[in-house]
């Protein structure tokens, strides 16, 4: 290992792994509705086409403005998109303070990390400022790497590319944990990074690659990384 590389570096997933959103984007989707020329669907009809553009754009198909032009597009709009981007992003953004929650155990978890002098960051699909905003709300202090900036989104091996680079550190001194078998355990291990999955109770799915770690509080980190 060359003089100044970490000993271990930590790369982490936002979304469901150090903060929780409750739903904010599908929200500031739903406050799109009173705008749109057309709208003949039923709540449950809008929230299931909602989810399914978060999921997509989430697991690196498309960015969060195609996802909000394919909304409007599906509500009749014909005119300039770019109003309902800017409104969507703006609900979401104002929203921050009172949506997120970040997950048991974060707070003991990222002191220990500092005082073993572990180099952290967030890398996360989404945009910014969204995920920035996210980050600091929760007191994540390091680098926050979000997709529409780097140019990536992962399970691309490019997106973890930036990770390491940031982070200063190689890949087999790097963990990265997220909740998402196939985008952040496929991929950090196809990278070539340490994958840590995060459980939310639900079984791992059988025709991925195995994570090198499993745990369902974010302080069992530290006991993966012998901290």
């Amino acid at each position: 290992m060359n003089k100044g590389t970490p000993r271990i570096a930590v790369g982490f997933d936002f979304d469901h792994t150090l903060g929780i959103d409750n739903k904010l984007e599908r929200v500031a989707f739903l406050h799109l509705l009173e705008t749109f020329p057309e709208n003949e669907l039923t709540l449950t009809e809008e929230t299931a086409r909602i989810d399914e553009l978060l999921a997509q754009q989430r697991s690196g198909a498309f960015s969060i403005d195609d996802a909000v032009e394919q909304y409007a597009l599906g509500h009749g709009v014909k005119n300039d998109l770019r109003p309902y981007i800017e409104r969507f992003k703006k609900f979401a953004l104002e929203g921050v303070d009172d949506f997120i929650v970040p997950l048991p155990g974060l707070r003991e978890m990222l002191d220990a990390l500092h005082r073993a002098d572990v180099p952290t960051a967030i890398l996360s699909n989404g945009w910014s400022p969204l995920q920035d905003r996210k980050a600091r709300c929760i007191g994540f202090a390091g680098p926050v790497l979000v997709s529409d900036c780097i140019g990536a989104q992962k399970p691309d091996s490019r997106a973890f590319a930036v990770l390491l680079e940031t982070l200063g550190a190689s890949p087999d001194a790097t963990w990265y944990v997220g909740d998402n078998a196939a985008v952040d355990v496929a991929g950090s291990t196809s990278a070539g990074l340490r994958s840590v999955w995060l459980s939310e109770g639900g079984s791992y799915p059988g025709n991925l690659p195995t994570p090198e770690a499993s745990i369902t509080d974010l302080r069992e980190l530290l006991t993966v990384l012998s901290l």
